[in-house]
């Protein structure tokens, strides 16, 4: 099953400046504008690696300030191998929370394994750039986020002895969500939790571009002769959270429908209704708690929003409705919300393909609820579906049958930060 194993990992030294200012959020949620912003707060901040846009070649002069920053001790090296015990705390709905995994080297696998498995597909430009980022780079800047199973909650009383001291490193970003680093030297620490994740599979949270990219780069780097099988590039930097974490927030994410050559809502409705019990709302905040009855109950339920304040809950009858139109993927897929919606509405309805929800022609997505509206209320988005967010126990059997969930199908809150710690795959 899943091997793990400690890595001595990449970090800013003090000399750097305040971490608050040098780390950054993912690379796929970072605007322009914050990417700017971000650089103008710190020179030395780790989006100019980890989302390179300067020159002609971007990603060669990531990798020549790379190479500065280590010359100039900027980012140094931990004296020994380690596993790092992460921790993020944040506010969800006025409630204060917290997630804590821990981030190690984790043996790529094919997901023909079943040892690493996915739960949703993915778009290949992003691929594309994140596999000429690390060719030129030799880094993983952000980790992998990854869910396994553990009954016993053995690997997480581990993880919260020994984080149980003051961190190594801790800070609160703009966001408001506070970051902390324990760093695990211990020889024989590590190989107690080595030896914990023996018997584990992992379920990718989120990465799976980053996830496919290390899975591309290895091969890269064994058919040019950079590296053999049980080098570094074999292993890829990943978090792990138990599936259980109490922590654990998913939020969902809103579909917007745009540029239809032809969109009349009431022929959507007559169609839906074929399908939906509807209920007509005029205040958002009630279809929201009435989205959240039916989640509570099991049953599948969307917001349907077409501007002027008019709202439509649309509730399925009859699940087994899904067996029709799914009728090769298992229960677990036929069930999701996202596929109800996909099927039965965008495809079956609006016509909207699945190559089109790929190339986002006639279908893009927000995990914000005011941009759902505001989008629609500008004549931006023709309408809007509000979801409810889907199960970690969803994400675990559609991965464990081999399936995968349409794209944006999840969005778990909150984000990683990037820069607390890296992974220099030229560094045993």
């Amino acid at each position: 099953m899943a091997k793990i194993k400690p890595f001595r990992g990449m970090r800013y030294s003090e000399s750097a400046g305040d971490i608050s200012k040098l780390c950054c959020p993912p690379y796929d949620i970072i605007s322009e504008e914050q990417r700017l912003k971000y650089i103008a707060e710190n020179e030395r901040n780790i989006v100019r690696l980890e989302l390179p846009k300067q020159g002609e070649d971007p990603y060669k002069n990531a990798s020549d300030i790379l190479n500065e920053w280590r010359e100039n001790g900027v980012l140094i090296y931990e004296d020994r191998p380690a596993l790092y015990i992460y921790e993020e705390e944040f506010s969800d709905t006025n409630e204060r929370k917290s997630v804590k995994g821990i981030i190690a080297r984790v043996r790529l696998e094919e997901f023909s394994k079943g040892i690493i498995l996915p739960h949703e597909f993915t778009l290949s430009k992003a691929k594309e750039d994140r596999l000429n980022l690390m060719k030129a780079t030799n880094c993983n800047f952000s980790q992998i986020y990854a869910l396994y199973m553990d009954e016993k909650n053995t690997v997480l009383n581990k993880i919260n002895e020994y984080s149980s001291g003051s961190p190594d490193c801790e800070f609160t970003d703009s966001e408001g969500v506070t970051h902390r680093l324990w760093i695990v030297t211990d020889d024989d620490v590590i190989c107690g939790i080595e030896a914990d994740f023996a018997d584990k599979r992992l379920y990718i949270a989120d990465g799976h571009h980053r996830y496919e990219t290390a899975l591309n780069y290895r091969n890269y780097c064994r058919e040019e002769g950079i590296s053999v099988e049980g080098d570094p590039q074999d292993y890829q930097m990943i978090y792990m959270v138990d599936m259980a974490h109490p922590g654990l927030v998913v939020f969902p994410t809103h579909r917007l429908v745009r540029n239809l050559p032809t969109f009349d809502k009431e022929a959507v409705l007559g169609a839906c209704s074929k399908y939906f019990d509807i209920e007509d709302f005029k205040d958002s905040s009630e279809v929201c708690r009435r989205l959240s009855e039916h989640y509570s109950d099991g049953k599948k339920a969307f917001g349907f929003y077409c501007g002027d304040g008019e709202w439509h809950l649309l509730v399925l009858r009859d699940i087994e409705v899904m067996e029709r139109f799914l009728p090769d993927l298992c229960v677990a897929s036929q069930r999701l919300d996202v596929s109800v919606l996909h099927s039965l509405v965008l495809e079956n309805i609006f016509g909207i393909d699945r190559e089109n929800m790929a190339n986002q022609i006639n279908l893009t997505y927000t995990k914000s609820l005011d941009e759902a509206i505001s989008s629609v209320d500008s004549g931006e988005s023709q309408c809007s579906f509000v979801l409810n967010p889907t199960r970690v126990t969803e994400i675990r059997d559609v991965a464990a049958a081999g399936e995968k969930m349409p794209q944006k199908s999840t969005y778990f809150y909150p984000k990683m930060i990037t820069g607390m710690v890296m992974n220099d795959l030229s560094v045993e």
